[in-house]
């Protein structure tokens, strides 16, 4: 059993009151969970003491680890999304397992250091870059997916594994086009040999508390209406939550109309992928009908701000998504930045920009939508709370840098990022003590997992 001493801790509403801060709050953590709240507590012998605000651990909601790669040398000419995945598939073509591995765990870190206590990781890059599955003696057809437990356990955050089906390259009327040369390792070929090799990876980390394995869909331009609504299906029987990118970018939107007449998301609903169990990531360029559909079946949205900008996709519409039913989480994406509650303040500041009006999202709003809301999306409707029964996450952010000196606690969420982060507790274990990561210099690793990825995918160019 252990203690932790929070001199501010943010804890559920009581009674109707909106959650908040709470002085001199004691929390006991025993195997993993948290066993014991007592606010207005004096620390006891052995207590580990955290400073400023402690939040609940925060959910990273929608994560491509290796996209970290391309952080700071995609934008020398400019281009647009569609030439920035040309560089992204560069990269994939490089990846091997234990390389993924390397940099995963350091993108992990990295995300630790900022308060990420679980992240939801759009996993696609599943098979050999010749498209044939990875053979046992060299991990079997799940390799890069254990690469990125692995990862993950050694970073220390949880891992919801969103396993993806991703079978063609484009939409079209009668048949979608095939995957490129580029995309062949992102196929299983059918959805069912997709299930056959997901249940397979269920069935082998049933026994690990710290992974959960779901379910996506790339997109509606990568698997068929009917084959997403095989998808949709096995993800029901499963319990597992299910993530679509949807409506990034406006050529998605005319190709499905070219090709079916509707929209992205009236094809999600007709093949029964809506609802509360599935979150859809991004859903910039929607109609009103749109966000009637989403909101009006309980579907969770996944907002990316900083690669919505970076990537120049456009502002979604937050606002009226979480007025028609949506609850809405955030995620790094393409890690333009490994800052959740970063991503949580664009939402407001894109519907500031969006609307000319301040205060759509307030504090406590946005601190949901980093923590519980986040959590929820990837399976884990417990966490992203202090309070007993829950996961023993907690995230300490300082109250006096330069940044944050003089606020009104409270307001910590539209002002903290992830260099305020002292101290990060993740299932019961101290992962981030004092700004150091528990793995030891992440710059280092990073680095060095960044350059040996780029001297494969140019010497693959050569």
């Amino acid at each position: 059993m252990s203690g932790y001493w929070c001199e501010r801790a943010w804890l559920p509403g009581d009674g109707g009151a909106p959650a908040g801060p709470v002085s001199s709050v004691r929390v006991e953590t025993a195997g993993g969970r948290i066993v014991g709240v007592e606010p207005g507590a004096a620390a006891s012998d052995g207590d580990v003491r955290l400073r400023g605000m402690v939040l609940p651990g925060l959910a990273n909601a929608h994560s491509h680890a290796f996209h970290r790669a391309l952080r700071g040398r995609t934008h020398a000419d400019g281009g647009s999304f569609w030439t920035w995945r040309t560089g992204m598939y560069a990269l994939a073509a490089a990846l091997t397992p234990d390389l993924y591995e390397r940099l995963a765990r350091a993108a992990y870190a990295e995300m630790a250091l900022g308060g990420t206590t679980a992240v939801g990781e759009f996993h696609y890059v599943h098979h050999r870059a010749d498209g044939t599955p990875y053979p046992a003696a060299e991990g079997g057809p799940n390799a890069m997916a254990e690469a990125l437990r692995r990862a993950a356990r050694a970073a220390g955050v949880h891992l919801t594994l969103l396993d993806t089906c991703y079978l063609h390259g484009g939409l079209g009327t009668e048949q979608h086009a095939p995957l490129a040369p580029e995309q062949a390792r992102f196929g299983d070929g059918t959805v069912e040999a997709w299930a056959q090799r997901v249940d397979t990876l269920r069935t082998a980390w049933a026994d690990d508390d710290r992974v959960l394995v779901g379910a996506a869909a790339h997109s509606v331009r990568a698997v068929t209406p009917g084959e997403l609504r095989d998808v949709a299906r096995w993800a029901r029987q499963a319990g597992a939550p299910l993530h679509v990118h949807l409506s990034e970018q406006p050529g998605e939107n005319e190709a499905a109309l070219a090709a079916f007449g509707v929209t992205p998301t009236r094809l999600l609903h007709d093949a029964g992928a809506l609802g509360p169990a599935t979150t859809v990531v991004h859903a910039v360029h929607l109609t009103e009908d749109d966000v009637a559909l989403l909101g009006g079946s309980g579907t969770g949205v996944c907002l990316c701000p900083t690669t919505e900008r970076d990537l120049a996709d456009g502002i979604a519409p937050g606002l009226r998504l979480i007025r028609a039913g949506s609850p809405l989480s955030v995620g790094t994406d393409q890690h333009v930045g490994a800052d959740v509650l970063a991503e949580a303040r664009g939402v407001e500041e894109h519907e500031r920009l969006a609307t000319g009006r301040r205060g759509a999202f307030g504090p406590a709003a946005l601190v949901e939508m980093a923590t519980s809301a986040g959590h929820a999306a990837l399976g884990r409707p417990d966490a992203g709370r202090i309070a007993v029964g829950a996961p023993a996450d907690l995230v300490a952010v300082r109250l006096d840098t330069a940044r944050t000196a003089g606020i009104e606690p409270a307001q910590v969420a539209l002002v903290a990022g992830a260099p305020d982060v002292s101290d990060v507790v993740s299932g019961g274990e101290l992962v981030v003590r004092d700004g150091e990561h528990r793995a030891g210099d992440v710059a280092r690793l990073l680095a060095e997992a960044i350059d040996e990825l780029w001297a494969a995918a140019k010497g693959s160019e050569a």
